[in-house]
This record gives structure tokens, sequence and C-alpha cells, in this order.
């Protein structure tokens, strides 16, 4: 995907002779994304115990099928950690403070030290999943009246995904809207 995006990038500024042998390249690639994709919805279709848990990840208003490849690529984290908190963290959603001594306090931000790629497989669903999943349009509307800012919301939403997700792996019932008004 990375070198498919730079190829696209280098059609506008390339010397019109290359152009050609850039879009070569650029189908090349596009047909080995493809044979990718169905090569992995395969693997999962052909494993009980992966399709089990996409059926699962399926459920969630939001998750694609990207997604779930993504985290069930990473499934080991979320089977082998007994508490979220490990996998928040290890994903690098866990916020981190800034402080110096008594007089220099700055603002908390994502401590980005885990999985790049997971935090990149979970920022647009955190985006769909603001629009049309009932859970998180709650818990945005909760954010907005605190005036949080965009990305804060943003950032929220996919630590709110990674504990959905993580709920439902451990439990392996389906995403249920009404689960926390049961609960209260």
């Amino acid at each position: 995907m990375v070198m498919r995006t730079q190829e696209l990038n280098r059609i506008d500024t390339t010397h019109a002779a290359v152009v050609h042998s850039v879009k070569d390249h650029l189908s090349f690639l596009d047909e080995e994304i493809a044979a990718l994709k169905k090569e992995i919805a395969a693997l999962i279709k052909k494993n009980p115990d992966l399709k089990a848990k996409s059926d699962l990840l399926r459920s969630i208003p939001g998750i694609g099928q990207a997604t779930i490849a993504a985290i069930l690529s990473e499934l080991a984290l979320f089977e082998n950690c007994g508490c979220v908190r490990k996998v928040v963290a290890y994903i690098g959603l866990a916020p981190r403070e800034f402080t110096s001594g008594s007089s220099i306090k700055g603002k908390p931000r994502l401590s980005k030290v885990g999985s790049a790629r997971m935090r990149k497989a979970l920022y647009m669903p955190s985006l769909v999943s603001m629009q049309c999943n009932p859970l998180i349009i709650t818990f945005c509307q909760r954010l907005r009246k605190k005036e949080k800012n965009g990305k804060v919301i943003v950032c929220a939403v996919m630590r709110k995904l990674v504990h959905i997700i993580f709920g439902i792996l451990k439990s392996g019932r389906p995403f249920d809207p009404t689960f926390s008004v049961k609960m209260a």
C-alpha cells in the first residue's frame, strides 16, 4: 500500500516519458494487493477459529474487513493479555503526561510507543464508528460536551474500540449496543 501511494504521487511529478512505466507498475501493484486480499480472506474463511472471531468482529459497527484482518494478525495480543490496559499500551493509545518537576506541566499526549500499524488500522474505523455505532456516538457527545477537540475525540474512540474488541474476543459474544444500558 505504501509503495502504491508513492507511485501515485510520482505520476504527477515524473517526466512524460516515464508515466507509462509508473502506470504499469501501479496496475501490477493493484493486482498484487487484490490477490493478497483474496488470500487473506481465504485463509480466514478456511480456519474455523479465525472465521468465528471474524464474524464476532464484523458485528461491531464501523469495523470492516481490512481492520478485521489487521486485528486477527495481532490476535495473540488480544488473547494472551489478561488486561485491556496492556493491549491499549501496546498499541500506543495510552495517554502519557508530561511533567518536569513542580513548575512545568505539559498537555497529556498519546504515548505512540507501540504498534503504529494497529493505530493506523484503527483510525478509519474510529471515524466511521463516530457516525454509525450507537455506543461511540454517545461517547463522542459526552466528550464534545467537555469541549474536547477532534483529535482527542478520535484517539479516545480508537481506545474505546480496542476495549470493545477486547471484550468481544474475550467473551465470545457479538456486539450488543445495549450492553452498557443493561449493566447500569
